[in-house]
């Protein structure tokens, strides 16, 4: 095994440039492989944690009629809110949030929106509700860039709003914006106007409930009383699981495409190494190697393509990798326009297991590749080879 190394290390280097070619060629599939599921990683860990900094938490409570892809269900999805979360509400581990269907007026025009009461010395979200905590003769409202941009309000403008309460009564009312919030999350900027709790309590006639209830803590799930749903963090990212998993159903096409044009260079490579080194083969075989060890010693050969490539690609790859990390990948597109979770500049993830994983698959397709032509040694006639003529 040591002596086949030393020959195929041999041949590789005096092949010259069809060698190096080869490799890089094979080393850009290394790169370009590892950076775009690191891409993918990157978004992945990004999403999740914005969703869980600015939505979500680490779980909520739903109240059982309530349902985000029905606007009708807002309506009756409300309870009282439990008195087993009193104290972890005084702990700041929970936040209960109210959503009310609502319309308002920007510029005369009419827009549908969810009303929500957030508690104005809330921290459990990176929202900025403390601008809530305002004295002034409207309604202090808080509202997210996408809103902004959609109504062109800007803060400081006054708009009227307008909701039902629990009675199904009519009621309206001058609100300010008190501040406008940017966050990497669509679905919380998307149509959504922010006031404090106990005002929007007051203004429904629904004192002390609720539509949601999030807490700092996956344990403080379990056993929800009635009239309320548990939601697992696993649940609430499932959308960016989706998307990612379909994302990294098409990246897989770009994967065989690559490895198809570095392998076919190695297979072209073989065949064309077999045909002219018919003689050494020959050479081999009347030297007392068996056709399967000079069937391994091309295949070795063919394979340490993909040792050398990964080297070449960690030269520039590396670099390249590292820089990606930091300064991240600018979508060229307002990623406002995907409606969920994603920054506009993704910043890649590698881990170890995905480098080991990428290196393998390539190192063992290249071996493969290599083994296929290969065969055709076995049924080669020494003399034959020894004269330079196939059998």
């Amino acid at each position: 095994m040591k002596l086949a190394l030393k020959l195929a290390y041999r041949n590789l280097i005096g092949a010259g440039l069809r060698t190096w070619l080869n490799v890089i060629v094979l080393s850009f599939s290394f790169v370009i492989i590892i950076w775009l599921k690191g891409v993918l990683m990157g978004w992945d860990y990004q999403a999740k944690t914005d969703m869980k900094q600015w939505q979500i938490a680490e779980g909520q409570w739903w109240h059982e009629a309530y349902d985000p892809f029905d606007p009708l269900s807002i309506q009756d999805s409300h309870a009282e809110l439990p008195n087993t979360i009193t104290p972890l509400l005084e702990e700041g581990l929970t936040e209960p949030m109210l959503f009310v269907q609502a319309s308002i007026f920007p510029e005369g025009r009419m827009q549908s929106v969810i009303l929500k009461g957030i508690r104005p010395e809330q921290q459990l979200f990176r929202i900025p509700s403390i601008q809530l905590d305002t004295i002034s003769e409207e309604l202090p409202a808080l509202i997210g860039h996408m809103m902004a941009k959609s109504c062109r309000l800007k803060k400081g403008d006054i708009v009227t709003i307008r909701w039902r309460d629990a009675n199904g009564t009519f009621d309206a009312r001058d609100v300010v914006i008190a501040g406008v919030f940017a966050s990497n999350v669509p679905a919380i900027e998307n149509a959504q106007v922010y006031i404090p709790l106990a005002e929007l309590q007051k203004m429904t006639l629904l004192t002390n409930q609720a539509t949601i209830i999030s807490f700092s803590d996956e344990k403080l799930l379990k056993d929800p009383p009635t009239s309320w749903l548990s939601k697992d963090k696993a649940f609430l990212t499932k959308q960016v699981d989706e998307m990612i998993k379909t994302k990294s159903s098409g990246q897989t096409v770009m994967y065989i495409i690559l490895l198809f044009l570095a392998m076919l260079a190695i297979f072209d490579t073989q065949v064309l190494s077999i045909f002219r080194r018919q003689k050494e083969i020959g050479t081999y075989i009347a030297l007392g190697y068996t056709r399967r060890q000079v069937v391994g010693l091309f295949t070795i050969e063919g394979s340490m393509h993909a040792v050398f490539a990964a080297f070449v690609g960690a030269l520039y790859g590396v670099p390249f990798l590292s820089w990606q990390a930091k300064a991240g990948w600018t979508m060229p597109i307002d990623t406002s326009e995907f409606g969920m979770a994603i920054a506009q500049t993704l910043y890649p993830m590698y881990s170890l297991s995905l480098v080991f994983t990428t290196v393998f698959i390539v190192l063992l397709t290249t071996a493969i590749v290599s083994y296929l032509p290969s065969r055709k040694i076995a049924k080669m006639n020494p003399t034959e080879a020894l004269r330079g003529k196939l059998q």
